[in-house]
């Protein structure tokens, strides 16, 4: 359903996008050639927001609905978990593999908050 999260297995990592409808998803993607600034020990990765068709972004891998945090936030109402999405389409937003990754970034939009940009 639109609004859902989708959690999709990679073989080393779980990647994860927000079904907007019509087989798409919002999700993020690497920008250039993926070397990272440095934010400390930390390196921040420049990521692009891109709609395309789940099935492009899953490729051969397995996925899932994964709505389970719903049992501790309450989600947005649909409408506007789109809207965000869509307003994000084609910007590009800081990534940390341990911090502002692509769960976090998917559930900010589902359940609301300041998404870092």
């Amino acid at each position: 359903q639109p609004g859902d999260l989708i959690e999709i297995f990679r073989p080393l990592y779980q990647h994860w996008a927000l079904y907007v409808g019509g087989g798409y998803v919002i999700n993020l993607t690497p920008v250039g050639k993926g070397i990272a600034d440095w934010q400390g020990a930390v390196p921040v990765f420049t990521r692009k927001v891109k709609k395309q068709f789940l099935k492009e972004v899953a490729r051969n891998n397995k996925w899932r609905v994964n709505n389970e945090s719903d049992r501790d936030h309450t989600p947005l109402p649909v409408e506007e978990i789109i809207r965000h999405a869509e307003n994000y389409t084609d910007k590009q937003v800081a990534y940390r593999v341990f911090g502002s990754n692509c769960e976090r970034f998917v559930k900010k939009l589902r359940y609301g908050g300041q998404v870092s940009d």
